[in-house]
């Protein structure tokens, strides 16, 4: 039996639907991330989660109990907010315990938990310090003691990385995976950044206009993307997506009422294929990116290195027979390509 389950949310403020009917199910010790742009649902959905919004309909059960209407205080849900929400006046460890005592837990037991949560945290030697007196990242790791210590069965984490600068963030993020692993906790973790969430969930729900688009692992995610609009969203760069008929002779047998998608990575310079002329060449060491005009759309190719090519140069492109992905141009949604492989390789004679 999943520890949670989501069944069929819908939130509204007035004739604002910013939810609408999401269902999902989260298993014990996973590590799930809520990712999508801004304004999806993915705040929300967590806020609903915690309690601290109400649903306009639909359920949330927590081991089978139906929380849809506990008050947040009842839920045995920990969170940890966007901004850390630490108290100045408070040392970090009496912000760790700080729950604790409301709940009315004697100091001694709350000394014992604190002497088991600091050390996991690396916060030990600083538990007399002031959240003033502490980095961006030691502010994080008291955030998320003060909800390890609550020993709640699920802890919410909304965009607790978005502060932090690009390198203390992977830091952070390597630390959280290491610590949920260890301690087997579950973990909701809300993100805009797809890096985080592809790096660090278990599963990742992909909301969009307060829709699930796909709950499925990262790696479903990236080579069997359920519409356009997640093989858009997941990849850095994203998969190209084209019309068939942009594809030229390479998309004469496809349905024309499909959109066409690759990857990067799967394209290749070819001695004969789809002609196009380099428009860009972006160069990052290991790879290099060429942005491609293929008479009108243009198609970002991942190469290895620093190719020899330049701007303006024509090329070729062709790509193997099981790289293509097929969606339908009206819903988006994913197509079978298996029917097609035989005759969609684009690739030298």
């Amino acid at each position: 039996m999943p520890i949670l389950t989501l069944d069929a949310l819908t939130k509204s403020w007035g004739d604002t639907q910013v939810l609408r009917d999401v269902s999902l199910e989260v298993r014990e010790g996973e590590f799930i991330a809520l990712l999508g742009p801004s304004g999806c649902g993915k705040s929300t959905t967590l806020r609903l989660i915690a309690g601290l919004e109400a649903p306009t309909s639909g359920a949330i059960r927590l081991d089978g109990r139906d929380i849809t209407a506990t008050p947040p205080a009842q839920r045995g849900i920990s969170m940890v907010f966007q901004s850390y929400a630490l108290f100045p006046h408070l040392t970090v460890g009496q912000n760790i315990t700080f729950g604790l005592s409301v709940r009315g837990e004697g100091r001694r037991a709350q000394a014992d938990k604190l002497a088991r949560v600091a050390p996991l945290l690396g916060l030990d030697k600083l538990l007399d310090r002031r959240p003033s007196q502490l980095s961006g990242g030691q502010q994080q790791r008291v955030a998320l003691g003060r909800a390890l210590i609550a020993q709640a069965p699920i802890c919410l984490l909304d965009e607790p990385l978005s502060n932090l600068d690009a390198s203390l963030r992977a830091e952070m993020r390597a630390e959280i995976r290491a610590l949920q692993r260890r301690l087997g906790l579950t973990m909701i973790f809300v993100t805009h950044d797809q890096t985080e969430a592809m790096s660090m969930a278990d599963r990742v729900a992909l909301l969009r206009d307060g829709r699930l688009e796909q709950f499925d692992t990262p790696e479903a995610l990236y080579s069997r993307p359920a519409s356009s609009f997640v093989a858009r969203f997941i990849g850095a760069p994203p998969m190209n997506v084209v019309t068939v008929a942009d594809l030229g002779a390479a998309g004469a047998h496809l349905p024309q009422d499909m959109l066409a998608g690759l990857r990067p990575e799967d394209i290749t310079l070819a001695d004969h294929g789809l002609p196009g002329r380099v428009a860009q060449v972006e160069y990052f060491g290991a790879d290099s990116i060429l942005s491609v005009d293929i008479g009108g759309p243009h198609l970002a190719v991942r190469l290895q290195g620093r190719p020899a090519i330049g701007p303006g140069a024509t090329v070729h492109l062709g790509w193997g027979a099981d790289a293509l992905h097929l969606f339908d141009a009206t819903t988006g949604l994913r197509r079978d390509a298996a029917a097609h492989h035989s005759r969609t390789s684009f690739q030298t004679a």
